[in-house]
């Protein structure tokens, strides 16, 4: 029986994208999107959390997110969690947990623009060749 993995996601970038362009010639785009749930604490008072998600996209996708993103925008993402291992420097197993983006939805107009933005979607399933090892920011434990 086959199982099913499937994140969809809508929320605001908290930075601009960061894409590379790999030996390959493989662009890869790294997001940071933000969702927020809202509800009543124990007192009555309306209280609001925020969850980060990291999403990865590769190819058109983040061609499409290099051109069309940045900070505070809104995204509507779908994909499916991929979970990591790495070694730190210090040789500790490390592991994170990311949203390969299958389908990217642009939500709104372009920050500063006048007239509605494009809506850009690319939904065409593609094989993702693994991230590059890269060596974490020891400040957030995040391999990026």
């Amino acid at each position: 029986m086959a199982g099913v993995n499937k994140v969809i996601l809508l929320g605001n970038l908290g930075m601009d994208p960061e894409v590379m362009t790999l030996e390959s010639g493989v662009k890869m785009a790294r997001l940071r999107i933000a969702t927020n749930e809202y509800y009543k604490g124990q007192d009555g008072e309306n209280m609001e959390k925020t969850e980060w998600h990291t999403v990865v996209l590769w190819r058109n996708r983040a061609e499409l997110a290099e051109k069309y993103l940045n900070k505070g925008r809104q995204v509507y993402i779908e994909g499916r969690l991929r979970t990591r291992q790495w070694q730190d420097k210090d040789g500790n197993q490390r592991y994170t947990t990311e949203i390969v983006g299958d389908v990217i939805n642009f939500i709104g107009g372009r920050p500063g623009q006048d007239q509605p933005g494009k809506q850009a979607t690319q939904q065409t399933p593609q094989s993702a060749p693994p991230v590059p090892d890269a060596p974490p920011d020891e400040s957030d434990d995040l391999p990026f």
